[in-house]
């Protein structure tokens, strides 16, 4: 009990410095978005064998809608599987809120958005040569069968301060419990050990992240910033986690092309490619912060 009281105590020190950030950073993300108005995400959609260029670049910007808007269009076969496999590569949902509300150094989260971006433009490409190149007959008869399935983004209709303020109570929320959780660990496994185990053993810790990336929900993209920057994982794990994680667009896609098998491919394509590119950072020890 003085344990669980301890961490939650500790807890609730290190969430409220962060409360001021987090509204700040907010407002100015929704009054983009909603400024956008989805003609970014439409701009991509015609964009044609830019498509990967263009959703590697404009998937950095901290967007909710926009991965779920990829994977409508590509629902409706409006854009290629590397197009959209950019998009989700290069998102990374609530990074950006935690690493600013955290003050992380500025140089530190544009190489870290560089890089994203530029594993998903190679990735985006290599799909698309791929998909063009070996399975052009698949790739036409699926997007004929898509073509039936067209859905438009939907509105969640609440006005900027309440969307604002809503965000940030459930990012703080979430906050607030990966960190008593990981107090927790770490008072009763110790730092050193759970250190050990997800940054000494080969591939276990990229592995990990990339499962934990893949639930569609802002609580995976924050439990591995969180766990990045206190240290428990390393660039390599962080990168698999954040590549993978699409935010809501992987359970667009599946709630929205019907082609079951299909997803399921697109999901084990991303995870893979993931996990591949954060063992490669591991391997060269490359760091960012």
């Amino acid at each position: 009990m003085h344990v669980l009281i301890h961490s939650l105590e500790h807890g609730i020190k290190d969430a409220i410095p962060l409360i001021p950030f987090l509204l700040v950073t907010y407002l100015i993300m929704e009054s983009v978005e909603r400024a956008d108005s989805g003609r970014t995400a439409r701009v991509v959609a015609k964009a044609g064998p830019f498509g990967p260029l263009l959703g590697a670049i404009f998937g950095a910007f901290p967007q909710c809608g926009f991965s779920a808007a990829a994977s409508n269009f590509y629902a409706a076969g409006l854009i290629k599987m590397g197009t959209l496999i950019a998009v989700f590569m290069s998102t990374s949902d609530e990074m950006l809120p935690i690493f600013i509300a955290e003050k992380v150094a500025p140089s530190a989260i544009a190489k870290i958005i560089i890089v994203k971006i530029l594993i998903a433009l190679v990735f985006g490409y290599l799909i698309t040569f791929v998909a063009g190149k070996f399975f052009k007959k698949q790739q036409t008869a699926l997007d004929e069968y898509r073509e039936e399935y067209g859905h438009d983004c939907s509105e969640d209709g609440h006005g900027i301060i309440q969307e604002v303020l809503i965000r940030t109570a459930k990012t703080m929320a979430i906050i607030l419990v990966i960190t008593v959780i990981l107090e927790l660990v770490l008072e009763t496994v110790g730092e050193d050990i759970l250190k050990s185990i997800m940054m000494d053993v080969p591939v276990l810790g990229e592995a990990l992240a990339g499962l934990v990336g893949l639930i569609p929900n802002c609580a995976a993209s924050i439990l591995i910033t969180e766990l990045y920057l206190s240290g428990v994982i390393g660039s390599g794990a962080m990168m698999s986690g954040l590549l993978v994680s699409a935010g809501v667009g992987l359970l667009v896609l599946f709630r929205e092309n019907k082609n079951v098998k299909e997803n399921i491919m697109i999901l084990a394509v991303l995870y893979v490619l993931s996990l591949g590119a954060g063992l490669i950072i591991s391997a060269l020890g490359i760091t960012f912060i």
